[in-house]
């Protein structure tokens, strides 16, 4: 029986941060799935149930903040990691307790960064 592939929700309105993301992603064997406003997201989250979700905080129609706090109080996807995508690192920590994420990436990031993140989180292995 063939393995199912791990899915990945990106919640991001970055053209390239998503380009990026999904060819890597997908390179690597995972399914991806992008939303790039945070009302999208958070429908796609409870419909889809990822694995894992990169989320950025500065989302048209429902901020970050909002989708993870949502996403956070669902029981049906609040166990599902979430990795910020962040440009600033000032206020990082504070917002990883405020917002019970688990981890972040700060854009620009380089493929073995991403790679890293998401393996350790999906607990899963890709070549």
């Amino acid at each position: 029986m063939a393995e199912l592939k791990k899915k990945i929700l990106i919640i991001e309105d970055e053209a390239d941060i998503v380009n990026i993301t999904r060819f890597r992603l997908q390179k690597w064997g995972y399914e991806v799935i992008v939303a790039t406003d945070g009302k999208t997201g958070i429908d796609y989250a409870r419909e889809h149930r990822p694995d894992l979700i990169f989320l950025d905080l500065g989302l048209p129609v429902i901020s970050g903040h909002d989708v993870c706090k949502t996403i956070k109080a669902d029981p049906n996807v609040q166990t599902v990691p979430i990795i910020l995508f962040t440009a600033s690192t000032d206020r990082i920590k504070r917002e990883l307790r405020e917002l019970q994420v688990e981890d972040y990436i700060v854009k620009p990031f380089e493929p073995e960064e991403l790679k890293s993140k998401v393996e350790k989180l999906c607990a899963c292995k890709h070549s």
